[in-house]
């Protein structure tokens, strides 16, 4: 175990591509480059809020001392650290942006595991870059505590996820309009040191491609394969199966994001990890009311691109972008096409075991369709809390006579008639189709598949309040009970979101600057 101002540090990435390595962070187009240097802007008190002990240990790193804790709030560089931020473009909410890059994430180096594998380390909110455009690179303590908890949550949730390894405050004020409403405030600052094998987006590849670079393109897609997926034997089709396995990656990952019913709230291309990792949080949410038109986004107002239902076909069609930048390798789109067809089959499959899962079933055959699709129309029609009805279903014993009544703590307002015939007949579908599961194996995938804790936001502002003010003692018991979201160990926080927190700023609907 050591320190992470002495261990040991690789900067393969800015070592193989172009970069701008003058240190200038005005903000500029970058052309023809993958990366600007970027040295994180000091702090006038860097603070220990949160450190990820289960992830410091897979890192080697020991607990933090005070000079640890100055390089994570950006006072400071260990040896072999190269601080740089990344050149990418996007489409965001559909349209393309152009080059966006790393305005307020900074990565310092790729730190070396005690296994020999390499982890990137960003700190983000240390300062300005050349992407930042007209912001000041930095976070505030409500958006750093959101991405601290939730990468972990997602973690222990069994969601691919980029990770948290630390958060700290900086001891200065730093002014957001939360809402784009022309009332901005000062608000507590922080830093969240995030780490994952990569960071690459499909923006990534958009931006050469975007500027003609072809060679430069081709370069960065050989590096990705030969770094990240080096099982793809080199062949002339191996691209192909790298994007292959890239459609294969996202499809798993959006239904997973169904299956504990995540919304990112800006799925933008800059936003789409290449590594099929949930990436950048912003804006999100759970569900709570099960509501496939759900957009935490106040910035995805009214078309609610971003929506809940709607991230799968969302996910192809930035797949899609990401198709579209890598033809300047290509002769012609056929490949490219018949790869991305490949996303619909590849979904429901995953889709399909994933909800016979939740459901309990150990296979899933044609015959399981019509149950599967007629949960889905009871959770749309009812729109119970998500995360309760399963626990209730679980927990439902089909020889109780009054369901409805079984149900009721699930429910945000009282099921119409017809709500309630629709729920009495897929429960006696359900009873009939799990008569010939084994109990003790129905219980333990519908226990494995159906969280019992969420990171809901209401309880997020509640911690992030206490934080605040200096009462960290919800914001660890979210901490804890976010390690075992399967358990019953924290089921004082398994209940309906209160009706005090559906008008109120940050329980439900968010903007970007969250």
């Amino acid at each position: 175990m050591a320190q992470l101002h002495n261990s040991s540090y690789r900067n393969e990435f800015t070592a193989a591509f172009p970069g701008d390595d003058s240190g200038d962070r005005r903000p500029r187009q970058t052309l023809g480059t993958f990366w600007a240097k970027a040295e994180p802007t000091a702090v006038p008190k860097p603070a220990l809020h949160a450190w990820s002990d289960a992830l410091a240990e897979e890192l080697g790193l020991d607990r933090p001392d005070a000079k640890t804790v100055e390089i994570l709030g950006g006072n400071g560089l260990a040896p072999g650290m190269h601080p740089y931020a990344a050149c990418y473009a996007g489409h965001q909410f559909g349209n393309w942006a152009g080059q966006l890059g790393d305005g307020r994430a900074i990565t310092l180096g790729e730190l070396v595991t005690p296994n020999g594998e390499t982890r990137e380390l960003q700190l983000k909110g240390a300062g300005p870059t050349a992407y930042s455009r007209r912001a000041d690179g930095r976070a505030v303590l409500r958006s750093s505590v959101r991405e601290y908890l939730m990468s972990e949550a997602m973690h222990y949730l069994g969601v691919p996820t980029t990770r948290a390894l630390s958060l700290v405050g900086t001891g200065e004020k730093v002014l957001r309009d939360m809402f784009y409403d022309g009332h901005p405030s000062r608000e507590p600052g922080a830093i969240v040191a995030r780490v994952a094998p990569s960071f690459l987006r499909f923006g990534s590849y958009e931006m050469p491609a975007a500027r003609g670079e072809k060679e430069a393109l081709q370069q960065l897609v050989d590096w990705t394969i030969d770094r990240h997926f080096p099982q793809l034997a080199a062949s002339e089709e191996r691209i192909l199966h790298w994007f292959g396995e890239v459609v294969r990656r996202t499809a798993f990952l959006m239904a997973e994001w169904q299956r504990v019913g995540f919304v990112h709230g800006v799925m933008n291309t800059d936003n789409m990890s290449i590594l099929g990792l949930t990436i950048d949080y912003g804006p999100y949410s759970f569900v709570d009311a099960f509501e496939p038109n759900f957009t935490p986004n106040t910035t995805d107002l009214p078309g609610r691109r971003y929506a809940f239902g709607k991230q799968p076909a969302v996910a192809k069609w930035n797949l899609g972008c990401l198709a579209g930048a890598l033809l300047p390798l290509f002769d012609n789109q056929d490949g490219l096409v018949a790869v991305l067809d490949t996303y619909d089959g590849i979904y429901w499959k995953y889709w399909f075991r994933m909800m016979g899962d939740k459901l309990g079933l150990a296979t899933i055959t044609s015959d399981d369709q019509a149950l599967l699709e007629q949960c889905e129309l009871v959770l749309a029609t009812l729109q119970p809390d998500y995360t309760i009805f399963f626990q209730l279903l679980a927990e439902w014993a089909p020889t109780e006579k009054d369901a409805l009544a079984h149900f009721a703590p699930c429910f945000y307002g009282a099921p119409t008639d017809d709500g309630e015939s629709l729920l009495l007949e897929f429960l006696r579908n359900w009873k009939e189709r799990i008569a010939t599961e084994e109990s003790a194996d129905l219980q333990s995938r519908m226990r494995r598949a159906n969280p019992r804790f969420i990171l809901r936001n209401y309880l997020l502002v509640q911690a992030i309040e206490g934080l605040e003010k200096g009462d960290d003692t919800l914001f660890r018991a979210l901490e804890a009970a976010l390690q075992e979201p399967y358990s019953s160990n924290h089921d004082q926080f398994m209940e309906k979101r209160p009706d005090w927190a559906n008008a109120r700023a940050g329980c439900s609907m968010l903007s970007c600057s969250s």
